[in-house]
């Protein structure tokens, strides 16, 4: 890229940056927009990859969130395999890798984030792979292989998601995790009870209470892992590994431009950094949480999709604020969670069974406010739970549990405008 400016910089071509750039249009901005991605690939969508993508049942081409053609109809300038290295506040300047420059009017952050590593020893022998791009799929399909041991460091939706496709596709899996359950940081015990029992019955091994202490080579080949030792001295076999310990917010671009951090770049409720002329979205930001009443950081597509409308809106010059309730979603086996809330905190969990034998639904109460609820294989329940916390629903718990209550008689009706 020669020396160019642009009214607007996303830097960031993922969910929350391609949302922010059309969002723009289509609130009327006529000037001109760059979209830098790291990546060369059009943005498109994560979640399938730990999944559908990881399994081989959807295409690179598929993944896509939208075709080039779409870019161009909106006149917005996509630059693939792009890497920002400096932010110069003052000028409003930006330096590529390439060593060219780039100026902004406004500059949206969407950079996201990238997979914990885990700096042990044997950390870099080969095999081991993590989860966040099409490239790290392409790297770890190959091994996918009928028969292979796998081990899974973390039990989170990741680590979980990947131990579906992998038993389904034959491997022996096996899932080591620190903490004493599944989705232990995100999750209720009743949640985390359930997806154990369905991985185990899948052939899924768990291994609670265990830490991780090094990666050890194969005996054959000294440059390959083949085994993970785990605290206790315990060595499990691995032909291959995947590391789904989390994910590290990209942060760099906005500390050493001086902007103000906290559990991420720190933002208001209209996604404005410390810099009026930069805003940051998506998981890389600390905000203003409404809903919980305090400022958190979340790693979401729901989340970096609603960041991205308040960023447009502050640009298009109708700044509306960050008001959305967070939910989530994981897919595996034939299950479908969809989770809304944020659970921490709450006093009671009240399991209500669901429509059909393998659905049921947790709503977690606080001081009998519905906080938060996971629906497993509910979509029918799922929109009435997210109003119920939404608008901060109080309610007999006994009268939640009750499958024969219809969730929406217990959303107050609204009084005519």
């Amino acid at each position: 890229m020669t020396n160019a400016q642009a009214d607007v910089v996303i830097i960031g071509g993922s969910h929350g940056g391609s949302e922010a750039a059309f969002r723009l249009r289509q609130g009327g901005f006529t000037g001109s927009i760059f979209l830098l991605s790291s990546e060369p690939y059009l943005p498109y969508h994560r979640p399938p990859l730990s999944k559908a993508f990881l399994a081989g049942e959807v295409t690179v081409e598929s993944l896509a969130l939208r075709g080039a053609v779409s870019y161009e109809k909106a006149n917005i300038t996509w630059r693939p395999s792009t890497t920002v290295t400096h932010i110069d506040r003052v000028d409003h300047r930006l330096t590529l890798a390439d060593g060219s420059l780039l100026t902004y009017g406004k500059l949206i952050l969407a950079t996201g984030g990238r997979p914990r590593l885990l700096p042990l020893p044997g950390a870099e022998l080969g095999g081991l792979h993590v989860m966040r791009s099409i490239a790290d799929v392409e790297k770890l399909r190959p091994e996918f292989v009928a028969g292979k041991k796998l081990v899974i460091v973390g039990a989170g939706y990741i680590g979980l998601e990947v131990a579906a496709v992998a038993i389904k596709t034959g491997l022996d899996v096996e899932v080591v995790e620190f903490a004493p359950r599944a989705l232990a940081r995100v999750a209720g015990p009743e949640l985390s009870a359930f997806y154990e029992r369905v991985h185990a019955a899948a052939g899924v091994k768990f291994r609670f209470n265990t830490g991780v202490e090094g990666f050890v080579s194969a005996p054959h080949d000294g440059t390959r892992v083949g085994a993970v030792r785990c605290s206790g001295g315990v060595e499990l076999p691995a032909d291959l590994v995947l590391v789904a310990a989390g994910l590290v917010p990209n942060v760099e671009l906005g500390v050493e431009a001086g902007l103000a951090m906290g559990n991420g770049i720190v933002v208001d409720e209209f996604c404005q950094t410390s810099d009026p002329d930069i805003l940051a979205i998506g998981d890389v930001v600390e905000f203003p949480l409404p809903y919980a009443g305090r400022r958190v950081r979340l790693e979401s597509v729901p989340n970096a999709l609603e960041h991205a409308r308040v960023a447009a809106s502050v640009i298009n010059g109708a700044p509306s604020a960050y008001n959305a309730v967070p939910w989530f979603w994981s897919d595996q086996y034939n299950y479908k969670l969809q989770s809304v809330g944020l659970s921490q905190g709450y006093d009671i969990a009240v399991p209500r069974p669901g429509r059909t034998p393998e659905a049921f639904i947790v709503f977690y109460l606080k001081e009998g406010r519905v906080l938060a609820a996971d629906c497993v294989s509910a979509v029918a329940e799922f929109n009435a739970a997210k109003k119920l916390v939404a608008e901060k629903i109080t309610v007999d718990a006994a009268v939640l549990a009750d499958p024969a209550v219809d969730l929406k008689s217990l959303i107050p009706a609204k009084a005519p405008a």
